[in-house]
């Protein structure tokens, strides 16, 4: 015998058991008829059809604080963001992907952390300046804090899908 066709195990190689018993066929698997189906009546079907997320949809989270996303207060603030347009593309800072984070404090502080497309972007002295009077004008918000930030980097994965579409980007 010849060391390819060695039958042994060895720490490169573990060599199967032969087979005990042989496999001549395979029992074909019984086909769903629709004979077995479940009759239903067409107001049972219509009941199935209704829409399931119904009141799941209506149903508001219970103890939302109003300075958590989904809270009236962050909520403002975050319209107040998607009325700030860049002024080099056509599609606010928010969808543009610019915002990394929203936080509002017990105390009704906000702290906006973002970004800009590029540091030399024209706008880079009086956008961060915009955001904190806008937000800072937000009914229910005392003071606003806006951190301008570089990392991570700011790409155009980050846009919304509206903003894509805005630019033809899908």
């Amino acid at each position: 015998m010849t060391p390819e066709n060695d039958e042994t195990n060895t720490p490169d190689r573990v060599v199967a058991p032969p087979p005990t018993e042989e496999v001549n066929s395979v029992e074909t698997p019984r086909r769903a008829r629709v004979e077995e189906a479940v009759a239903e009546s067409a107001v049972e079907k219509l009941e199935r059809k209704k829409d399931y997320l119904d009141g799941f949809l209506k149903e508001k989270p219970a103890d939302l604080a109003e300075n958590e996303p989904g809270g009236d207060l962050y909520e403002s603030v975050i319209t107040a963001l998607k009325e700030i347009y860049d002024p080099e593309i056509p599609v606010n800072i928010y969808d543009l992907g610019l915002i990394y984070g929203v936080e509002i404090d017990d105390n009704s502080r906000a702290v906006v952390t973002m970004t800009l497309t590029t540091p030399h972007c024209p706008v880079a002295e009086s956008m961060p300046g915009e955001v904190e009077l806008r937000v800072g004008a937000v009914p229910g918000v005392g003071d606003a804090e806006v951190n301008l930030v570089w990392d991570p980097p700011w790409d155009p994965q980050k846009m919304s899908d509206e903003a894509k579409l805005e630019l033809g980007m899908l």
